[in-house]
This record gives C-alpha cells, structure tokens and sequence, in this order.
C-alpha cells in the first residue's frame, strides 16, 4: 500500500462509491436540521435520520458522503491523549431499503484490498455474535480464513447512538503489528491493547430506537457505514495517531512554531500543543456552519472550544492572540474539499480573533479568583470549590464550568456540580419566565388538527377568495360553530399569508351571508393555516362558505419591506463580503429587521453605500420573477439558502435581476421599483458576530421624513433659530459657549480652593508624625474638592486629608494621602471606609487617594471625628 495524503483519502472514497451507483452529497452542516435530538452532528449517518426511517424520501436510494463530525463529551481528555478529538470526518455509503450485506460487506473489502491495496493478511473483519449471515458472507463469499473472522458481543458490534436507527454491526480492524500489541497469543480484535484498530464499520440498519432502549424493526432495511477519516489516513500513512496525520501535523508545526515548543519534547506541553491543534479545527467547522459563540447550547460549545484552546495557549507561554494564525493552516488544508472555508476565512477568523480578544480581557481576573478559591481550599483541607463559586465564574467572568473543572483537577479538587446545575436551572427558569409563552398555540390545540387536509394557499396571486370552512376551534376545544369571542378558523383555501420566513401573518376579515369576523393574524403548523378571529356578527359553521380578504394595503406594505430585506443582502454581500449570511429577519408593515452575519459594526460610508446599492436596484425596476423548481435547479441558479433552513424537493425561488436570487416563501412586490424607497433606521448588534439592520421603505420613508423635519423644526424652536440651514452654527456656538463658561467655572473653583488651603491648614492636628486636617465643604463641586486634596498632597509629603463635601443634599467624602503618609501606614481607602460608614455610607479606594459616598449628613462632624482615631490605629 502507498503513503495517501487525508485530501486524497476523502477523494478515493468518494469516488469509489460514485463508481457503484452512489450519489455524492456534500456534508451536511454541524447545525442538525429539524432534529432536537442532536445539539451537532456527531456521525455520518445523523443528518440523514428521517431517510432510515422513511419519514423522508431521499435523493437517491444510494448515497455516498464524507461527514463533518463533533463530538464532545470526552472534551476534557482531548490533548491528555492521542486518540481523541473533538473533530473528525466521518466517511460513509448509505443504502435506503436498496442494497444489503451481500454487496455492503464484499464491497468494504475492495475498497480497502484494490483500490488502497492493504495487505488482505492484515484485515480482521469482526461480526455481532448471532449474525451467521455477515459470516457466511465473510468466510464463503468473500475467502477470508475463518480463525480471522472474530465474533463480538453488543457492547463491541451492536450500533446505536441515541434514538434513531440502529442494529448489528461488521467492523475491520487492521492489524498494527505485534510491537502494539500485549504479547498474548490469543490477541486479536476485542483485545483491549492497540495492535488491531478499527477502520471500517458496517450497520446493518434494522431496528429503530426511541432513546428509551425500545426498539422496533424498520419499514426498510438498510445500510450506514462509518469509516473514520483521519484513522484511516493513520493506516495508509504509517503514523501512530491522528496528530500525526499529514493536514493535521501542520496545524501542529505551527502552534509550535507560535510558541517556540517541540513536539514529543515535552508530556505537558504536548497535551497544550494538541489541544490547540484539535479546537483550531473544530472551532472554523462550526463558525464556517453558523455557529456563534454564546452561553447556550451549541454556542456554548464553541465558546468553551475556544477558551480551552486560549488557556492551553497561555500554558505553552504565548501571551498574545495566536488562534487566528492556526485556523490559517487549518482553512488551507481542508478547504479543497470544503470550499466554503475560504469564502467565509474572514469571517471565520473574524468571529475567532473577537472571542480570544474578549477571553484575553477576563481571563486574569478568573484565573486569579480561580487561583484563590483554590489556594483556599488547599488551605482547608477542602476537597471540593462551592458550586456558588463556579457559578460566579461563570456568569461573571465567561469562564466556562468544564474549564473551571479541569483546572480545579489538575490541583485535585472536584466542583460541586449539583450546586451549579441548581444556579443555572434557576437562571434558566428566570429567563424562561422573562420570555412568557411567544407561541400563542398550545400543544393540546395542535392535537385537534390531527386530520385536516393542508391548506391552499391562494395569496401569491389573490387577495380575496371563497372558502370552505373545515374547524372552528374555541378554548383549545374543536366547536360546531361560533358567534362571539376569538376563535381559530381553518378554511381549505385562503389568501391570507400565514407567519414563516420573518413575515407576520395576514390580517383582514372573514364574511358570510350572515356572519362576519375580523382576522387578527394567521399562523401556520404542518402545512394548516390558522386564523385567528374575533367573531364581530353573526354566527359561522363548519361547513358554510366564506369570503376570506386580506388587508390588502397591509399586504403591500409587507411587500415592499421583504423584498427590500432581499435587495438588502445582495447589498451587504457586495459592501462587506460573501461572508454575509442571514441570520434571523422580520417584516411586517411597518418596517424591516435583518440579522446577519458580519464581525464588527458598519462605518457610516459602509451604511451609506448598502442604502446606495439597494436604492439603485429599487429605482432600476428590476422585475422580480418567483420560481418553483427543485432545489438543485435552484442551487444552479444561485439561490441563497437560509442556513439550517429544511427545504422540501420542490422550493420556490424569488429572484430580482442580479441584484438578488433567493429561496423564499413570502410574498414581494412584481418589479423593485414598487419598493419606493429605503432607508436604514439602525444598526446594532445582536451577538457576537451577528449585527442587525432595521429599515422602511415607501411611505416608511415619508413617516420618517416627517418624523425629523418636525423634530428638526422643534430643536430650531429652542435654540431661537429663525432658519433651520442655521441650527449647526447655532450649536457650535452654544458648544463654545458652555466651554468658556466650564473654564471660568473651573477658575473660580480653583481660586476657591486656594482661599480655603490656608484656613484648612490652620486647623490641621498632629498624630504621629503626620498632620491631618479635617473640613466640611459646603457647595464645593466634587472637582475642586479632588483639587484642594491633590494640591495639598502634592505640597505636603506627610499629609492626611479628609474633606466632607455636601452638595445638593448629597454627601461624599474625599481622602487624600501624602507620600511619606502612606510610607508610615495611612491608607485613604480604609480611612474613607471608615468615616464614610459613620453616616451609613460605603466606598473605598487606593491608599494615597479614594472617595466614598455618605448617607447621613447630620452626622458628618461625628464623621470628621472617628478620622482622628481611624487614623491613629493605622499608625499603631
């Protein structure tokens, strides 16, 4: 067998399946698609669930792919040894109730034997212990010895992983040598030593589990093979683990070459070196796949990836952000076969660098907390840290509790867990409680839809149309009819747009001969649209015929704002990068909301020149066409997906020229120039890494025209400004006006201090071999008080001050230290404690200078006194 580059591995795999009637599908995103079950991808075969089960029909009834994978429970061994990572690739060939053992099972061998040429001496296929058809084939069909083919147990050749489908499995092992090995003459695959390591796993896919450990036979059986990627690239390259691998190897040279360590040269610093190699991999899949540091879920994930990786970085004695030049390496050694790698590289190592940066900035003050809770415990014999502690790191300095927890092992010490988890329900249950029920449909309501035919929706094309009613549902109860109250009505064609894809739903009205209802909004669930009424006259039945009309001047407000939405992003990716993505939108009548991804805000010339661009395209009247097709005529017209979005075989395209080319299934104006007019009203942030655009359009723009010009009118009002052209030299002058008036403010304040150093000086005490004075500064600016304190600091090395400043019914007091003060153990911080809390105030602060805040004023002379004493214990 010949030395195989990993890039070259994928290919002939790929390539090789394609060969036996298998179609290529490119790697689905981390992010699961319509599955809860899964916070990411963690197998080839999990994106494609629903097609073993039947719920779905897929593209092909024989599939080949290459998988991108993240696993993470173990994330706390990844670095102590070679053998696990967060990231791998997973290679697989599907068959969906077509093919079998029979040509599974010979095929896995000519892989591995023709095209890799692997010595067939080498191989050791293994079998679920009762299947004698995988052995038949094995040992008759295929020719391989008998005493090489081993027999294993559930535990070892049963697979499942979670719910979904599952069954016996046919691994191949290869054999590594016997200087791997324990020396057993009996060694052979299911030895616990390293000699034989798995490469190929065939599932025979038969059975379904609910995650319960129930199982129940497919409708369909089938075929899902897992072939680890970078274990195989171990084999066909002779290394001894996947660090070693030739596009991984180079992510190791460089995070060796940041920070000037050897591999193999040190235990520690490998664990560091491999850390960071493995999280700079996994951290550019995710970001390339949408994923977005946070505090939940798999942002959390990410964020705690990332960290990690910071913190192993710092322990190698790099001390200055480094991710960013790993991820490099990594981008240009995986993005042959995953372009989109360099499409978003900016973006990617944008949303890398921001994050470091932001862990840089808090990573200190939680080591060093850390540290002392440490140290602390260590001191008592304590053997775990408080879950109140690790919370506190957590929510008050982003540390994540797995990073918490590994720090505090490596010193022998545990977290209370149970604490922790109890504090962070707790905040969850607060946010959840913050949140309210947004769905406005309960899961008992749902159940009564069982049944109903899907709605046809008439709307592209109609505003109005005859309806049949099908159910009236009132008080989550399915009723006969209604003749007050709200009420959900489900008709078996309507106009009305239901909520999906950002834009709210319809309103307008429901009328009969005798009857009629006002719709508040419409919503849809599994193809049924909702409308939500309340009943103005009359009486409706399941049953009678209805006229259903839309708000049709609502309609083209709508309209105008989504098809600005899809002018907008065409006009971002042209200002800011084809990193751009959408990340959320929203549109109703009155305005637009777009998020996106993008790293950092937009400048004014950036926002100006997106408003450009998309004002151009409106004022061009571009025709917009829509499409339905399937989804990959749509890819090759270069519709933009909404990432994570699930797309039927038939999706409906809304294209705008070259300005725009999109899936979507909302409703758009007929040509941009109906748009009228677009204007960007704010742009924020809405996490890291994803901004937000608000914006109106058409008569939108007219309100917020209106909106200023009487603002602009009543700031002129104010200023006594006859013409409005004149209110910005109005302003620069008045700005010039409060300038002087501060510096003469400050003058007098200054002159101020000055006439009272000399009568506070008169009354200055000795204690110890420092004076102190004492005042009580009545309507002195917080400022000039700092200044009198400073000055008499700076021109009397051994000087204690304390000045009580009361000001607007508001009490303050301010402490300055001299040097050799300081030096004989004053401390201005303790000391505005001290006299602060006389008066039921608090505060504190450096030793030569501080401020607190006081309460009480008919207590500052008692306040003034305590100084004395205070001071004087200081000294003792």
């Amino acid at each position: 067998m010949e030395w195989t580059s990993l890039n070259d591995l994928r290919e002939k795999y790929l390539a090789f399946f394609e060969s036996k009637g298998h179609l290529r599908l490119p790697s689905f995103p981390l992010v699961p698609i319509n599955d809860k079950s899964l916070l990411l991808i963690n197998s080839g075969m999990a994106p494609m669930k629903k097609y073993f089960t039947g719920e779905e029909i897929p593209p092909r009834n024989r599939v080949t792919t290459c998988q991108k994978c993240i696993r993470t429970p173990d994330l706390e061994r990844v670095g102590h040894t070679a053998r696990h990572g967060t990231f791998f690739e997973m290679l697989g060939n599907f068959s969906f109730g077509d093919y079998f053992k029979d040509e599974a099972i010979p095929w896995a061998w000519e892989f591995l034997t023709e095209t890799l040429e692997i010595p067939e001496n080498l191989l050791w296929p293994s079998i679920y212990e009762n299947d004698e058809e995988a052995y038949e084939i094995w040992v008759n069909k295929i020719g391989v010895p008998k005493e090489h083919v081993v027999r294993l147990g559930k535990a070892d050749n049963f697979w499942e992983h979670g719910s979904g489908p599952c069954g016996p499995c046919s691994e191949i092992y290869f054999d590594r040598g016997e200087k791997y090995g324990c020396g057993s003459p009996d060694c052979k695959p299911g030895c616990d030593c390293d000699r034989f390591m798995e490469i190929w796993n065939n599932v025979f896919s038969q059975f379904n589990n609910d995650g319960n450990g129930n199982y129940t036979e497919l409708a369909q059986k089938n075929i899902d093979t897992g072939m680890g990627l970078e274990r195989l690239a171990c084999v066909m390259q002779g290394v001894d683990n996947m660090f070693e691998v030739d596009s991984i190897r180079k992510v190791i040279d460089k995070a060796c070459e940041i920070s000037g360590k050897t591999y193999g040269a040190n235990a520690d610093n490998d664990i560091s070196i491999r850390v960071v190699t493995d999280h700079s991999r996994s951290a550019m899949f995710m970001i390339s796949d949408g994923v977005i540091p946070s505090n939940e879920g798999r942002g959390y994930v990410l964020r705690r990836i990332i960290r990690r990786a910071c913190r192993h970085g710092k322990l190698l004695g790099i001390n200055h952000p480094f991710l960013v030049d790993t991820v490099k390496v990594s981008i240009d050694e995986s993005c042959g076969a995953y372009p989109e790698l360099s499409e978003k590289q900016d973006y990617i190592l944008k949303v890398i660098a921001i994050e470091e940066e932001k862990f840089d900035a808090t990573v200190d003050a939680g080591l060093s907390i850390l540290s002392g809770l440490v140290e602390k415990a260590n001191a008592e014999g304590a053997k775990t840290i408080s879950g109140d502690d690790a919370f506190k790191l957590y929510d008050t300095f982003g540390f994540p509790i797995d990073l918490t927890r590994e720090i505090a092992g490596e010193a022998g010490l545990a977290i209370d867990d149970e604490r922790f988890a109890a504090l962070m329900k707790e905040q969850r249950d607060r946010a959840r409680a913050a949140r309210g029920n947004i769905s406005g449909w309960s899961e008992s309501s749902k159940d009564l839809l069982s049944g109903i035919e899907k709605t046809v929706f008439v709307g592209y094309t109609d505003t109005a149309a005859e309806a049949k009613v099908l159910a009236i549902i009132a008080d989550e109860n399915s009723v006969n009819e209604v003749n007050e109250g709200e009420f959900t009505l489900i008709l078996d064609k309507t106009p009305f747009y239901g909520e999906g894809g950002g834009q709210v739903g319809d309103e307008g009205s429901v009328t009969s001969a005798g009857a009629s209802a006002t719709v508040l909004d419409t919503k849809k669930t599994d193809g049924v649209y909702l409308h939500i009424c309340n009943m103005t006259s009359g009486t409706i039945k399941v049953g009678d015929t209805v006229r259903a009309e839309i708000n049709a001047e609502r309609r083209e407000a709508i309209k105008r704002n989504h098809s600005s939405l899809h002018l907008l992003q065409g006009a971002l990716r042209a200002v800011l990068g084809t990193h751009v993505e959408q990340a959320g939108s929203y549109v109703d009548e009155g305005r637009g909301r777009f998020d996106f991804t993008h790293f950092s805000a937009l400048t004014a010339e950036e926002i100006a020149k997106v408003e450009a661009i998309v004002n151009e395209n409106i004022l061009s009247g571009i025709a917009v066409d829509t499409v339905e097709t399937d989804i990959e005529s749509a890819k090759k017209m270069g519709a933009m997906m909404l990432f994570g979005e699930k797309y039927g075989s038939t999706v409906r395209v809304v294209k705008m020229g070259d300005a725009s080319t999109e899936f979507c299934g909302g409703t758009h104006v007929s040509n941009t120039a109906k748009v009228g007019l677009f204007k960007i009203i704010s742009e924020s942030s809405v996490a890291a890494g994803v901004r937000r655009i608000e914006s109106v359009t058409g008569s939108g723009v007219l309100a917020l025209l209106s909106e200023r010009d009487a603002l602009i009118a009543d700031a002129a009002k104010e200023l006594k400004v006859q013409r409005t052209t004149d209110l910005a030299k109005r302003a620069a002058q008045l700005q010039a006006e409060m300038h002087e008036a501060k510096k003469e403010i400050e003058a007098l304040n200054s002159k101020l201090a000055a006439t009272k150093t000399a009568d506070i000086m008169k009354d200055a005490k000795t204690v110890g071999a420092l004076k102190l004075v004492t005042a009580r500064l009545d309507g002195m600016a917080m400022d000039a008080a700092r200044a009198l304190g400073d000055d008499l600091r700076a021109n009397n090395d051994d000087i204690v001050c304390v000045f009580a400043v009361v000001s607007d019914d508001k009490l303050n007091f301010i402490v300055s230290c001299g040097k050799n003060a300081v030096g004989a153990g004053a401390h201005a911080g303790k000391l505005a404690m001290g006299v602060a809390s006389v008066t039921g105030g608090k505060g504190g602060g450096r030793p030569d200078g501080a401020v607190a805040g006081g309460k009480d004023i008919s207590k500052v002379a008692d306040a003034l006194a305590e100084a004395e004493k205070l001071l004087a214990t200081q000294l003792a």
